[in-house]
């Protein structure tokens, strides 16, 4: 990948993630990340097409965090991905969930790609618990304190979420 094709992203998702999709338009992605307009248009067709790569590579991060936290052999696979999560949240999340914060932007509408790739990375959560051996149910209980989890960081201190997030595992 170039390096002003990584220039952008890294700039885009740090604005979007920021300020809002609809708040951040793409004159403000190119004079941060200091490249011309026609070298975003060289690397996305579309400000979509640049958010669902932002999406994307925001994805694979997490996956990537999580599989690194399973290899840890201390614990059951429950708390080793709580505590992949909860590295996540200390290092990139203060901002509560990006695949939501994308979803209220940009609506319901389910022939938006945008939104069906919001869906797709919440199910995509449920399947990897579920290919950890965890079952439907634990998988859904585990989806759910990560989301709150996410969703706190917003407003508390991480170390609070912490304290409370991992007893809660405990329990699955």
């Amino acid at each position: 990948m170039s390096s002003k094709k990584e220039d952008l992203l890294v700039t885009a998702e740090r604005l979007f993630y920021s300020h809002g999709f609809h708040a951040i338009g793409l004159k403000a992605i190119v004079q941060e990340a200091g490249v011309a307009l026609m070298t975003l248009y060289n690397h996305f067709n579309s400000k979509e097409e640049l958010i669902l790569e932002i999406l994307n590579r925001r994805e694979q991060a997490y996956f990537d965090l999580l599989e690194q936290a399973k290899q840890n052999k201390t614990g059951s696979i429950e708390n080793r991905l709580a505590a992949g999560h909860l590295i996540w949240l200390k290092n990139s999340s203060s901002n509560g969930c990006m695949f939501l914060r994308a979803k209220e932007e940009f609506g319901n509408a389910p022939d938006q790609l945008i939104v069906q790739k919001v869906y797709s990375h919440k199910e995509k959560m449920l399947q990897f618990f579920q290919s950890n051996g965890l079952s439907p149910s634990v998988a859904l209980q585990l989806s759910l304190l990560f989301e709150g989890a996410t969703s706190l960081s917003e407003t508390m201190d991480i170390e609070k979420i912490e304290n409370s997030l991992i007893p809660l595992v405990q329990q699955l």
